[in-house]
């Protein structure tokens, strides 16, 4: 039996750059100078350099352009479900498109889609269906709410599926829609966790197919003590996240002891790549000092972290697209991403 594959990935953004109008944006929320200069100075400090949304931004840092945000409004939990389901399906469509599912969709035989920033039944798993000729008789799968780490997640199911069947060919979806979910905030705090995300979506296929990445096997771990470090609730105005500055401190703490569960006992210089999810600078920073890393390991993740921020989980699949261009060969890699809990998902793999 030959080991599930990631034979491809593709990835898509949404058209509209919204770093900068949205550090005017919230430099409007903040009614203290000194409170301001120190925003400015942490946001120069994350490395993002640009984030996509859905939404078109106005320039003077006053909100949307369709309104959906302004100084003076945030939309409701319904406002916000309705907006995810009205623009999930162009953005899987643009991803899946670069993936070849216009040609390849009616050998698809299963279906695979993770998110936790919308949801809506009948939802985006249909649409995919009718969209691209894929089997009515499609065995689907929603992995919801598992935050950054859900790709992971959904490609250990993809892995378990395509071992037990040879003739499987898996499509994994990650689409989420961030910006869809900034809530007001008057602190540096909140408005510093906002300023991490955007939006993204990516699209892989795994059968056994010997080509891409082989899935060599993957390690699940909790820090019970940290299980409010990231919490992610839906509310009346929205979904609402706690991101503790404590994260980075735990995540350095922890993966020492982590470590060779990880790695399946391989020494941490035998692997070459590491696909690790960009939560924000302080997390790769942590993930690299807890590991002991070569300073130039995090170097794909923090260039995904620069150019589109943290897209929750699809952003590791975009490190995994980055990273399989240039593998040689048998080079072994590991990716990690991390979620609500404290948790931690993993995966061991090697080029093909």
């Amino acid at each position: 039996m030959s080991l599930p594959h990631i034979n491809r990935i593709a990835t898509a953004v949404p058209p509209h750059e919204v770093h900068g109008a949205f550090r005017a944006f919230a430099g409007h929320q903040l009614d203290e100078a000194r409170l301001i200069q120190i925003f400015a100075r942490l946001a120069e400090k994350s490395q993002i350099q640009g984030r996509r949304s859905v939404l078109e931004p106005l320039q003077d840092g006053t909100g949307t352009a369709c309104g959906f945000y302004r100084l003076d409004h945030f939309p409701g939990t319904g406002e916000r479900m309705a907006r995810y389901e009205a623009e999930a399906p162009a953005l899987a469509e643009r991803a899946c498109v670069a993936l070849g599912l216009e040609v390849e969709g009616a050998s698809v035989t299963h279906l695979i889609l993770a998110t936790c920033t919308g949801f809506a039944a009948p939802g985006l798993d249909h649409w995919l269906i009718r969209r691209f000729g894929l089997p009515g008789h499609v065995e689907r799968s929603i992995l919801g709410f598992m935050g950054c780490q859900a790709a992971i997640n959904a490609l250990k199911v993809a892995w378990h599926i395509a071992r037990g069947d040879a003739r499987a060919r898996v499509l994994v979806v990650n689409l989420e829609l961030c910006s869809l979910h900034m809530q007001p905030a008057r602190d540096v705090e909140a408005l510093m966790c906002a300023l991490l995300f955007g939006d993204g979506c990516s699209a892989a296929l795994v059968s056994q197919e010997p080509e891409g990445l082989r899935m060599e096997g993957f390690h699940a771990a909790l820090v019970p003590e940290a299980a409010g470090h990231i919490t992610w609730r839906i509310g009346d105005s929205g979904f609402d996240m706690t991101l503790s500055g404590l994260v980075p401190l735990t995540l350095a703490r922890a993966l020492p002891d982590e470590a060779e569960a990880i790695l399946a006992g391989m020494p941490v210089g035998d692997v070459a790549h590491w696909a690790v999810h960009p939560g924000g600078r302080s997390v790769l920073d942590a993930v690299a000092h807890g590991l002991e890393l070569p300073p130039r390991a995090l170097d794909v993740s923090r260039a995904v972290l620069r150019d589109f921020g943290n897209m929750s989980s699809a952003t590791v699949m975009f490190v995994l697209q980055r990273m399989m261009r240039g593998m040689a060969p048998g080079a072994r890699g590991c990716a990690l991403a991390f979620g609500p809990g404290l948790s931690a998902e993993t995966m061991r793999f090697t080029a093909a």
